[in-house]
């Protein structure tokens, strides 16, 4: 038992994260997405447009305004009793000597509805709501636009973090190589004075730049986890790697783009919201009904002791704007200077995206091409450092020499990996643009 218990905990030790979290090119792109606090503001944007549409369109339908009220007069004179009338004594003779002083009625109650249906408003309405529709287009392209370059953003964070664990493997294996160069010098006991000092300078600065390689990694790290909704203290193993070879992209011409699609809508929205404001100056035909009640009492109790008063009527109104110091037409020309300038941009961004596109598509064969190459490159530089460290371990050549050829297949290593990152993220910036 304790024997397999030994096994279980050796096999632990050299299996590096054991219970890592693996993690692909996609699924970080998916938990990103999920995550992204702008993507969340643009689906917010969307239920905000179409609740402005709700509101737009609620002009179109009838408004129904109620109002009851309830008013006791005030005796100035003597607060807190009725209000009288005194009654000449010739006509109190007449009526029978009724009392010299009658009351008005003090409590007044009324109530009643108001309906309005617009009918016809030469394009006040319809035209906002035009202006409304294009708005929730111009959200909706927004997601979209918004959508691409999270995942863009999370793809450089992947690739970034696979391309700081590559530098601190590449700086190991630089560092590996002083130190096997120290013992080999050591070990053959001809470890001259001027050697040695080369080869521990050689050995303190490469230390530092793993060192360096690793702070940077672990940033690299952190900040996909943070991105990614992943707890900051779980390992992650990412499981994508550096392709060795790349496939030629399949592309057409720019023909669309979120960005092109919301600057169309704008000029619409635009073009739609001058026309309604032009038509502030035009009348607005309405169906128009009221109902109305009334009644008064000595008391408030009383009020409804008889019938009160009802009026109601019906039918048409024109409301024509005489003049309003210009004001439908300098909001109209400001709408159509906002659609003007909106063409400007999209004239703009057309020219700007297509050439960022066809750049892309020209940078990432141009990369493809160049990465033949620089395996040559590699591989020669791989080859020298063998010979050169073969030399070095026959005493055929200094230390000197050994750092040059190291430092030079080291920082090979650091160009194939960089042409590979530029590759991948030229790739997704077609993507970005072009899907």
């Amino acid at each position: 038992m304790r024997n397999l218990l030994y096994v279980f905990l050796m096999a632990l030790a050299v299996v590096p994260n054991a219970f890592a979290l693996d993690l692909s090119l996609n699924q970080a792109v998916e938990k990103i997405v999920s995550e992204s606090n702008d993507i969340k503001k643009t689906e917010a944007n969307i239920k905000k447009a179409k609740s402005q549409l709700n509101a737009v369109n609620a002009n179109r339908w009838l408004s129904v305004d109620g109002t009851v009220s309830y008013m006791n007069l005030v005796n100035v004179k003597k607060p807190g009793s009725s209000q009288g009338v005194e009654i000449p004594s010739d006509i109190g003779a007449i009526l029978g000597n009724v009392l010299p002083i009658t009351e008005i009625p003090d409590n007044i109650f009324s109530a009643g509805v108001q309906v309005t249906q617009p009918i016809y408003t030469f394009g006040k309405i319809g035209h906002a709501v035009d202006a409304v529709h294009d708005a929730i287009d111009i959200s909706k392209s927004a997601k979209d636009l918004t959508e691409r370059e999270v995942k863009y953003a999370a793809a450089n964070l992947y690739w970034t973090a696979k391309m700081t664990e590559e530098i601190v493997a590449a700086s190991q294996r630089n560092l590996n190589n002083a130190r096997a160069a120290k013992k080999k010098l050591t070990a053959a006991g001809r470890a001259n004075r001027s050697n040695l000092i080369k080869i521990e300078s050689d050995i303190a600065t490469k230390e530092i730049a793993l060192s360096d390689a690793e702070f940077n990694r672990d940033t690299a790290f952190r900040m996909l986890k943070i991105m990614s909704g992943i707890d900051i203290n779980e390992d992650i193993v990412l499981t994508d790697n550096f392709p060795n070879k790349f496939a030629p992209l399949k592309t057409e011409s720019l023909n669309s783009n979120p960005e092109w699609d919301i600057y169309q809508k704008q000029i619409k929205m635009y073009e739609s919201n001058a026309s309604s404001k032009r038509a502030g100056a035009y009348p607005t035909l309405a169906a128009v009904g009221s109902y109305s009640y009334y009644s008064m009492g000595t008391a408030a109790s009383n009020m409804f002791d008889k019938e009160g008063s009802q009026s109601a009527y019906w039918g048409l109104a024109l409301q024509v704007p005489l003049f309003s110091g210009g004001l439908n037409s300098a909001n109209a020309t400001i709408e159509a200077m906002n659609a003007e300038s909106a063409r400007q941009d999209l004239d703009k961004s057309k020219k700007l995206k297509t050439e960022e596109y066809n750049t892309a598509v020209k940078q990432y064969k141009h990369l493809c091409d160049n990465l033949g190459k620089l395996n040559e490159a590699y591989s020669l530089a791989q080859k020298a450092y063998d010979v050169s460290a073969k030399r070095f371990a026959a005493g055929q050549t200094s230390a000197v020499e050994l750092s040059d050829v190291s430092s030079a297949l080291y920082q090979m290593d650091m160009a194939v990996l960089n042409a590979k990152y530029n590759i991948l993220m030229s790739e997704q910036t077609v993507k970005k643009l072009g899907e």
